[in-house]
């Protein structure tokens, strides 16, 4: 893979369109040289990998398989550590194991990790006893702590984005590649968990199963090579769009862009504009692409980004992530999938049900209900059973850590916990027992439709 003329003719068609959510960077000069040494540096990953993604997903699209992508809402520099990456892992394993022998289905695993450093806000400031001052827009920008100095957007944290994904990908490609993700080891990802949570005793009690049938295929003489290691690849939304130019490649195999910051990037709900710079970008490049549809997405508009973005009617291109909210999604969904549907399009659909699903509590913390993120995604599920189409997966916000971000769940958090291990720094996330108890409950209504 080498950096062409092209990459820069065609990599920054964006630039003569509207941006929203961009950082407003107060040094350009800064700015210049940061993308400069941005674009010199070595990919994060490679454009085979992410056509492996592309034709997994195609196997999603078509119905044969489910696709799980899960992470943080936004990473940390701080938390990149063996421990954190390892947690967050430990979680999605987990939950692809419950789907796989729960439902029957191949899961492909993405994960929100090693580039979701950047956040698409509401507001450009924020308003604290007086002061104002640029909001956070995730460790990429500016800092968390509120200060004039470290809410200044810095292009040097461009360079460290790009080198803690490189670090979280070399820790992930370990764990995934050395033995920790051998699927024998179901029970050793389980030994902290097992004793105090009840999702934690169920997850046992599968993989016992599990543990039964790979003896019964190793007395037969069968240890397939695939039960070793795990496919894992990574994802996060394409906001800031200076770094994602600075790390798109030309594949000198076929000539074609590559943004090679990681494996399948999203267009959010806030930048999806039609003729804006995000749909343009994302237009360019060969990686699977995702675009976030919120309530107010309408048949036209899902009909002319297939056009931008899939026009060949690719299986495993497009990823429409679904995010309504539980009380519109039996509401606004059906007229989509069926008019997407009879369009001729395979994008793959999945269901986001956290962002639609948001509210303050009395105590001030962002926070989601459990009971609304499972109805959300039961939703989804009716109203592909109701169409005869697949729901392909979904995408959730969540952490390894016993964080107590939002309430409800099998071990339940209450409103009162929320104070307790509240550590977010945008969005409240699910804790690892909230998300073994949704992959449970996703298995039961995969296998019953």
């Amino acid at each position: 893979m080498t950096v062409t003329t092209e990459t820069t003719r065609t990599g920054h068609s964006w630039q003569s369109l509207p941006a929203a959510q961009q950082p407003e960077w107060p040094d350009q000069e800064a700015l210049r040289k940061t993308l400069a040494e941005l674009a010199s540096y070595p990919p994060l990953v490679f454009a085979g990998e992410c056509d492996q993604l592309r034709a997994r997903l195609g196997a999603v699209a078509r119905g044969e398989a489910f696709l799980l992508q899960g992470g943080d809402c936004a990473e940390a520099f701080d938390g990149v550590s063996a421990e954190h990456i390892r947690n967050k892992l430990k979680t999605l394993l987990q939950m692809a194991a419950v789907l796989t022998y729960a439902a029957s289905v191949p899961v492909v695993k993405v994960g929100r990790i090693a580039g979701q450093y950047s956040k698409p806000r509401s507001k450009s400031t924020e308003t604290r006893d007086g002061v104002t001052l640029p909001v956070y827009r995730g460790d990429s920008v500016n800092g968390f702590e509120f200060t004039p100095e470290s809410r200044i957007p810095d292009p040097e944290r461009l360079k460290r984005m790009y080198n803690a994904s490189a670090a979280t990908l070399n820790l992930v490609r370990a764990f995934t590649t050395g033995g920790y993700a051998d699927l024998r080891q179901v029970h050793a990802w389980n030994q902290d968990f097992v004793r105090n949570s009840p999702a934690g005793q169920r997850y046992e009690q599968l993989a016992r199963e599990i543990d039964n049938a790979l003896a019964f295929m190793n007395a037969c003489g069968v240890a397939p090579e695939e039960f070793k290691t795990v496919e894992f690849f990574s994802s996060h939304e394409a906001l800031i769009l200076d770094y994602e130019t600075a790390l798109t490649r030309v594949d000198s195999r076929t000539g074609d862009l590559y943004d090679v910051s990681g494996h399948m990037v999203w267009i959010g709900e806030r930048t999806r504009q039609l003729d804006h710079a995000h749909i343009e970008f994302a237009s360019k490049i060969r990686n699977p692409i995702g675009v976030k549809l919120g309530p107010t997405t309408s048949v036209d508009e899902a009909l002319t980004l297939i056009e931008k973005l899939d026009p060949e009617l690719e299986p495993g291109r497009l990823t429409f992530i679904t995010r309504m909210g539980a009380g519109k999604v039996r509401d606004h969904l059906p007229t989509l999938v069926e008019k997407v549907t009879a369009s001729g399009a395979k994008p793959v659909w999945i269901c986001d049900p956290m962002h639609g699903n948001t509210f303050e509590a009395s105590s001030g913390h962002k926070t989601r209900r459990f009971d609304d993120v499972l109805d959300e995604v039961k939703g989804f599920f009716e109203v592909h059973r109701a169409l005869g189409t697949h729901p392909g997966g979904i995408h959730v916000e969540l952490t390894g850590d016993d964080v107590t971000e939002c309430v409800g769940g099998g071990d339940e958090v209450m409103v009162d916990d929320l104070h307790q291990r509240y550590e977010t720094a945008c969005d409240p996330r699910l804790n690892r027992s909230q998300s073994l108890d949704l992959a449970f409950l996703v298995a039961e209504m995969y296998r019953g439709q």
